[in-house]
């Protein structure tokens, strides 16, 4: 069974930075495109920043220019750099990886932003 884990989440001012991480059990060759979504309460999750085996990435409007998708082969490691986080950030972050019929899902991580 394939497993995403994810770390680096927390609490953070407005204007601050996280770096979350995602560690995956198998070959991230087996699992592109890879993605973060997040998702908060009563509403659905949505794609945060995606990155393809090319190095393509694709992130939504809201985090343009503030957040970054790597990932590192070697080491089976996904990464999503925030920046200028913003209370509107607040949400459980999870990471995905296009294994199996259905994707494969980390059990998510919280980031809460405020003052």
């Amino acid at each position: 069974q394939v497993q995403l884990v994810e770390s680096g989440g927390g609490s953070v001012q407005p204007g601050g930075s996280l770096r979350l991480s995602c560690a995956a059990s198998i070959s991230l060759s087996e699992m592109y495109p890879l993605g973060w979504y997040r998702q908060t309460p009563g509403k659905e999750r949505e794609l945060v920043a995606g990155l393809t085996s090319t190095g393509s990435t694709n992130y939504a409007d809201s985090v343009k220019g503030r957040f970054t998708i790597s990932s590192d082969n070697a080491k089976n490691m996904v990464y999503l750099e925030m920046n200028n986080l913003n209370p509107e950030d607040t949400a459980v972050y999870f990471c995905f990886g296009d294994y199996g019929i259905f994707g494969s899902w980390g059990q998510g991580t919280q980031v809460t932003v405020s003052s």
